[in-house]
């Protein structure tokens, strides 16, 4: 009879423990540490994979070759922008996002504009090698024609995408994707549902593609470990089976995440970890910006952002922000006022709308929407005490046009001059604040202020308040009640 070991993993952050216990010490969650039985076959099993060669010599950073790495274009500037340039081979990345946000669909258009490259690649590749025959038919025989020709044909069967659903069946897909690309017939796009993970390994290992795309690690299972699929077990080994395939293939690898409740992702937080890149999909669905970030990336920056539109048709992206996040109005309205914010290193111009009305409550409201609420009140005391603006007495509600969550401190002026020409009922036509406000109503630089004051010039807004024009916020307010 096998004997088993058990083990208690904690399901938060993958914390191992021999003993139960009801607080885990790595990330302090209660009652998070499940039971797992292994054999101690396996066990032993594992350990003997795990040995290491007897023979390790360290080397010096002069006997160290370094080489520049090949990327894969996915199709979308702003896609490879966040990634650093494209696709890193052999890298391996985890995109996460809620549910119904659009991750599938950005991977499957990312992975059939992958295909269509190769299937231009392959194009190319043949002419030149007709060229190159009908050279050869003239001076050799026909059986060196015949060499060339198989050596043609497994070279293009190398240059294909896979991509393999847990969720959802082949002839889904198949729709989605007439429904982003009419009457697609890549040669070089594979399709296949599957849940196992070793059957997975061996059909990366016997095809060999330039890209993996696995939706979703939560999905898929193996039957060489315990727990069900989505359990901390089977999210490690497969991960690791995984990351193994696309070291050892030279082939990258992109895994779909879930996430929690909270916004992480779901599973041991050893899994971002592991992984080479972690990109994160985010945006309201009430609202069609998509934004992708990236939260660690070993090829590339981690400040970068992409602006996505999720349309009928799939992905599209946005290389003008202001087309989504200001409003084309036609006649001056109070309480509108553009800040310039700051994503990585592009400076995007935003509209910040602010409205203030007498409240009857005997505590006013102050609703926010897409900033922190409780900067919100900070602002408002803020106003109160230096400006001395009666909004102790008024609702306030602050809103931030094109469902863009702002975190981005030079936003502190823009809102308090919407909440003041709204107050005032004073339109601020052509007018950019860029700065932060402190308790004392001073006005405080931002970094990168050369980019945004050149990005608001560029778009046609002339009068630009910051802490380079205005000491503090009283001073900025008063120059707009004389204008």
């Amino acid at each position: 009879m096998k004997k088993s070991i058990s083990t208690f993993v904690c399901q938060e952050c993958g914390y191992e423990s021999s003993s139960w216990l009801g607080k885990c010490p790595e990330c302090n969650s209660w009652n998070s540490l499940k039971e797992f039985q292994l054999n101690k076959e396996q066990r032993t099993r594992n350990v003997e994979q795990g040995k290491r060669p007897e023979k390790i010599e360290p080397k010096t950073l002069d006997q160290i070759i370094s080489t520049e790495k090949e990327r894969i274009t996915t199709g979308f500037s702003e896609m490879d922008n966040v990634l650093g340039g494209g696709i890193v081979k052999g890298s391996v990345i985890l995109l996460a996002g809620d549910p119904g946000i659009g991750k599938s669909t950005l991977l499957l258009q990312a992975a059939l504009n992958v295909a269509n490259s190769a299937d231009s690649q392959k194009t190319q590749n043949t002419q030149i090698a007709r060229k190159s025959e009908n050279q050869k038919i003239r001076k050799s025989d026909r059986s060196e024609t015949l060499i060339n020709r198989s050596s043609e044909f497994s070279e293009c069967s190398e240059n294909s995408v896979l991509y393999i659903s847990g969720e959802e069946s082949e002839e889904q897909i198949k729709l989605r994707a007439n429904r982003i690309i009419n009457n697609h017939k890549s040669e070089n796009f594979l399709l296949l549902s599957l849940t196992n993970a070793d059957a997975i390994v061996s059909v990366i290992e016997k095809i060999k593609p330039i890209l993996v795309i696995i939706d979703s690690i939560q999905t898929v299972e193996s039957e060489n470990t315990s727990g069900l699929s989505g359990s901390v077990a089977q999210v490690r080994y497969c991960a690791f089976s995984f990351i193994r395939a696309a070291k050892t293939l030279n082939i990258p690898v992109v895994i779909v995440g879930h996430v929690t409740k909270e916004g992480m992702v779901a599973g041991p937080m050893i899994l971002s970890h592991m992984v080479d890149t972690v990109l994160f999909l985010e945006g309201e669905k009430l609202t069609a910006t998509r934004i992708l970030r990236s939260l660690k990336n070993r090829f590339g920056p981690i400040d970068e952002v992409g602006i996505f539109a999720m349309v009928n048709e799939g992905m599209l992206e946005v290389k003008n922000p202001e087309q989504i996040f200001l409003t084309q109005k036609k006649t001056l309205t109070p309480g509108s006022v553009v800040a310039a914010i700051m994503e990585g290193t592009r400076p995007f111009l935003i509209e910040i709308q602010g409205l203030a009305v007498f409240s009857k409550l005997p505590y006013p409201r102050r609703i926010a929407s897409g900033i922190d609420g409780r900067r919100l009140e900070l602002l408002l005391a803020v106003l109160q005490r230096h400006c001395r603006l009666p909004v102790d007495t008024m609702d306030v509600f602050v809103n931030v046009a094109g469902g863009l969550k702002v975190s981005d401190p030079a936003v502190d002026l823009g809102i308090c001059l919407a909440i003041y020409s709204s107050l005032k009922n004073l339109p601020l036509n052509k007018i950019v604040g860029v700065a932060e406000v402190g308790l004392l109503g001073e006005l405080r630089n931002v970094p990168s202020i050369d980019k945004r004051i050149k990005e608001a010039k560029k778009l046609g807004f002339s009068s630009i308040i910051s802490a380079k024009t205005h000491e503090n916020l009283n001073q900025a307010i008063v120059s707009l009640s004389k204008q």
